[in-house]
């Protein structure tokens, strides 16, 4: 891995935001005093951790005040200076994202009494919970927080194999996997989620990693050629039909995606996205005319042609897919979107900071609380639950978990936990849905309300203004957060 320079970042930095670099350079020279005799296991110097972190979010093009923060961000928790000090010398927004990011401190809890080894550990438990719900529900509070923290642990899972402590290791991979890796697909941070996912799988797994490696190694080796001549042939069709084509890149599926897949399918011959040509083009129209001249070329299979852009994922990921027999037997993959698409794919909805500019902060919270379903369900668990070690397994349960995702009659696509049922998305629609229903069709057959619901269901809930009411019973059907409080508030009117 390339060591990071100060120059390497100052130089990412000019290419978006030149006006940002006296305020970045201030903030490392800032940092490097601060952490000046601290070193890291590896033995290198503290002040190259805090700039891979900045140097990452400079890959997504973060604002100054982001940067700075990723500079600064270990110095509250392992130096003297203060959030006024910080706030002084460059501004609040800097000292705020900074304590959002810092641990809760240990003297936080400190006891002016002696205590002994099962209180002590009782209050590392509840101050790991009280840190695990500030990092979960920092997004609603600013997004950019959350951001800072996925540099933060990326850039600690790419050098964790330094620490000496083994078993420490694999807890911080465990807590990466359970943790980190669902908040990145939620704000559709694709890449920082894959690379977490397969350094964590490799501490996780040491021996499963290193054989599906040597077979996606296989894979490479074997297909490349194939991937390479059916992008030259694409790429030579879309342009000679006047297609605003800007690049085509060739994908192998990660090793804990494919891992994974091979749990799932048992053969690698059934897995229809192992293989993938990302099409990038100018306009949207283009992306419907080159998926037509695609299937001219390559026979589509059946089913497997979606259509992400007229209906995006629940984290705005927008792409024509599309499954093609190639040459060799082989199934490839063909994802078709724009060039703002795929960097949407790659940093989600860190790409607003390109978007938007100087307003990016203040877009991204609009964004998260209209269009990202998540953020309803964090609010309510938030509001819900005081208790820590409750939020923590609540949110666990309902947003860190395994998903289905349902469509309504309308096509409108809804993210549910695993486990939940009809009634769930009656509340999900609307609480008036919800308090009234009767009962649910599912794809097309009547079904009770407490149906427990698989991905890909349609789902039409059936309602009457006469009818009785939620079950007091619903309250321990349901899965969501929000469904069980509004059911609770309706039974106690």
């Amino acid at each position: 891995m390339k060591e990071i320079t100060l120059e390497d970042l100052i130089e990412n930095v000019e290419k978006y935001n030149p006006e940002g670099v006296l305020a970045v350079k201030k903030a490392y020279d800032t940092a490097k005093a601060l952490h000046d005799g601290q070193y890291r296991e590896s033995g290198e110097p503290y002040i190259m951790h805090p700039l891979n972190v900045a140097y990452i979010l400079s890959e997504m093009h973060a604002d100054t005040d982001t940067v700075c923060a990723g500079l600064l961000h270990d110095t509250l928790e392992d130096t003297e200076i203060s959030k006024e000090e910080i706030a002084s010398r460059f501004n609040g927004n800097v000292a705020n994202l900074v304590d959002g990011v810092t641990k809760i401190r240990k003297l936080d809890y400190q006891s002016d009494c002696p205590l002994d080894d099962e209180e002590e550990k009782r209050l590392k438990e509840e101050r790991n919970l009280a840190n695990t719900r500030k990092i979960i529900a920092g997004i609603t509070k600013d997004v950019r927080i959350i951001l800072i923290k996925l540099a933060d642990r990326l850039h600690n899972m790419r050098t964790i194999d330094s620490k000496k402590n083994k078993k420490k290791i694999v807890e911080n991979s465990y807590e990466t996997m359970e943790l980190f890796v669902p908040l990145a697909y939620y704000l559709g941070a694709y890449r920082i989620k894959t690379e977490l996912e397969d350094l964590s799988f490799k501490h996780i797994n040491p021996g499963k990693y290193k054989e599906i490696s040597n077979i996606r190694d296989e894979v490479n080796f074997k297909t490349r050629h194939l991937l390479e001549y059916m992008s030259e042939h694409i790429e030579e069709v879309l342009i000679n039909n006047n297609l605003s084509l800007e690049e085509i890149k060739i994908r192998i599926k990660n090793v804990y995606s494919l891992y994974k897949k091979l749990e799932e399918k048992g053969s690698i011959s059934e897995i229809g996205d192992l293989l993938s040509l990302k099409v990038m083009l100018k306009e949207v129209s283009d992306c419907y005319l080159a998926l037509g001249l695609i299937h001219k070329e390559y026979n589509p299979v059946n089913g497997k042609i979606k259509d992400f852009i007229c209906n995006p994922k629940t984290n705005m990921y927008q792409s024509l897919h599309t499954t093609v027999f190639a040459p060799e037997g082989r199934l490839v993959q063909t994802q078709i979107r724009t060039t703002d698409m795929d960097r949407v794919a790659s940093f989600g909805l860190a790409t607003y900071w390109d978007i938007h500019k100087g307003n990016a902060r203040d877009e991204m919270q609009n964004c998260l609380r209209n269009k990202f379903q998540f953020y309803e369900s964090l609010t309510e668990i938030d509001q819900d639950f005081e208790n820590n070690l409750e939020f923590v397994k609540q949110a666990k349960k309902e947003l860190l978990g395994n998903n289905v995702f349902v469509y309504s009659m309308t096509g409108e696509r809804f993210m549910l936990p695993e486990g939940s049922t009809a009634i769930d998305f009656a509340y999900k629609i609307h609480s008036d849905i919800g308090n009234t229903m009767v009962y649910a069709i599912v794809n097309d057959r009547p079904v009770d309300a407490t149906y427990v619901l698989k991905s890909k269901d349609r789902v039409q809930i059936i309602t009457d203004v006469m009818s009785y009411g939620p079950r007091k019973e619903w309250e321990s059907v349901v899965r969501t957060s929000a469904a069980r409080r509004k059911i609770r508030e309706h039974n106690k009117k």
